[in-house]
C-alpha cells in the first residue's frame, strides 16, 4: 500500500481551556493509504499528557519513517502492521492514523460502513456531551449559551480543576447550571485537583446530582482514588491515567469507568480490545476526543454503540473542519451509511 502523509491546521471556534492550559488551534495529520485504487483515510493529533507528549512534527516524522517499511503490506493485513509499528515503538497517534484508514479501506473495499461490518447497532448510540472549558461564571454562562444555539444540546461536559482553586469551579459550574436547569452535566478535573480538593469537590458536586467525576486526581496518583471513593459514592472516570487494555486490569481496582481515545488507544483495534477488556473488568465505557476533525470523530462514532457515554464534540467546535462525516441527530453523533468511514473531504477546503 502507498502511503500519503499531509499536514492540515484546524481552529477553534471557542479556545478550550483546561487544567493544562489552553488550546486555540492545532496542526493535525491526514493519512491517505491507497491500493487497488481505494484510497483509506487515517487522522492523527497532537496531545500532551505529562511527559507522554505526541507533537505533529513527532508525529509526521514517524509516518514517513516506516512509510517505505509499510509498502509491502496491503491493507487487509492489520495484524502484521500492528507488529511493524509497535517495534518500530511509533506513537500512538502514528498507530490510531493508519489503523483507522486500514478500516477506511476495508470499508470501502466491501461497500459497507464499519458499524455494520462490525455488527453495531446504530440506535444504541447516546448523545454526546460538549464541553465547557475553564473560564469565568459569566464567559461559562455565555458559552452554555453558544452551545444551545449551535446545536441539540442533551449533556454537558464542564472542565473544572481552576488554578484559582474549587471555589472558582463551584463558582463556574452553578453558573452554567442556571443557564442550563434542564440539561444534564458530566465533570471533568484533568487531574487539576489534590486528594483533599477532589474529596470535597465529589461530595458537592454529587449532592448536585452530577453523572460522573472524570480524572480527578493527576496521572500517577490512581492509588489515591481509593480514598476518594471512601468519601463519596460518585462514579469515577479515569481518562489520562488509561491509553491501553495493557492498563485496564490495574486501573478496575480504583475506578468505575475508562475514557477511550483513538489517539491514547493506537486506533480502532486497540478500543475494541479496550471496550471488551473494560466490559470483563465491569467498568463503564467512554470515548473522547482532542482537537479531532470530523474525520477521527466519524471513525469514534462507529464504535460508539458500545459505549456508555460519549465526548465526541472537538469537530463540533471547528471553524475549518475540511471533513464531513457523521450526522448530528438528536444531539447524537451518527455515522451515515458510507462505505468505511463515510468521511468526505469539503470541496470548500480542497
Amino acid at each position: 500500500m502507498l502511503i500519503n502523509v499531509k499536514l492540515f491546521t484546524v481552529n477553534k471556534r471557542f479556545p478550550l481551556t483546561i487544567s493544562r492550559g489552553t488550546t486555540a488551534q492545532t496542526t493535525n495529520v491526514w493519512l491517505k493509504i491507497s491500493q487497488d485504487g481505494i484510497e483509506g483515510w487515517g487522522e492523527a493529533s497532537p496531545f500532551s499528557i505529562g511527559d507522554r507528549r505526541q507533537s505533529t512534527d513527532t508525529i509526521k516524522d514517524a509516518l514517513q519513517q516506516v512509510a517505505p517499511i509499510l509498502e509491502a503490506f496491503s491493507p487487509l493485513q492489520r495484524q502484521q502492521v500492528e507488529q511493524v509499528l509497535t517495534k518500530a515503538q511509533v506513537p500512538s497517534a502514528v498507530k490510531a492514523a493508519l489503523d483507522m484508514a486500514m478500516h477506511d479501506w476495508l470499508g470501502k473495499r466491501v461497500g459497507l460502513p464499519l458499524w455494520q461490518i462490525w455488527g453495531c447497532d446504530r440506535n444504541a448510540i447516546v448523545p454526546t456531551s460538549v464541553t465547557i472549558g475553564i473560564n469565568s461564571p459569566a464567559a461559562a454562562r455565555a458559552r452554555a449559551r453558544d452551545w444551545l444555539q449551535f446545536t441539540d444540546v442533551r449533556l454537558f461536559k464542564i472542565k473544572l480543576g481552576n488554578p484559582d482553586g474549587i471555589d472558582a469551579d463551584k463558582q463556574m459550574l452553578l453558573a452554567v447550571r442556571e443557564e442550563a436547569p434542564e440539561t444534564e452535566f458530566f465533570v471533568d478535573a484533568n487531574g487539576g485537583w489534590n486528594l483533599e480538593d477532589a474529596i470535597a469537590m465529589c461530595k458537592w458536586l454529587a449532592d448536585l446530582g452530577i453523572k460522573y467525576v472524570e480524572q480527578p486526581l493527576p496521572r500517577g496518583q490512581e492509588k489515591s482514588l481509593v480514598q476518594l471513593k471512601e468519601h463519596s459514592s460518585l462514579p469515577i472516570f479515569v481518562d489520562e491515567s488509561c491509553f491501553t487494555s495493557a492498563d485496564i486490569p490495574y486501573l478496575a481496582n480504583y475506578a468505575d469507568g475508562i475514557n477511550i481515545k483513538l489517539m491514547k488507544s493506537g486506533g480502532l483495534s486497540e478500543a475494541m480490545r479496550m471496550v471488551h477488556t473494560a466490559r470483563a473488568y465491569g467498568l463503564q465505557v467512554m470515548f473522547g476526543c482532542y482537537s479531532d476533525s470530523s474525520l477521527s470523530n466519524t471513525a469514534a462514532a462507529h464504535l460508539a454503540p458500545l459505549a456508555d457515554y460519549l465526548d465526541l464534540d472537538s469537530h463540533l467546535n471547528l471553524i475549518d473542519d475540511p471533513f464531513t462525516g457523521a450526522l448530528v441527530q438528536e444531539g447524537k453523533i451518527l455515522p451515515n451509511d458510507l462505505p468505511g468511514l463515510g468521511v468526505q473531504h469539503s470541496a470548500s477546503a480542497a
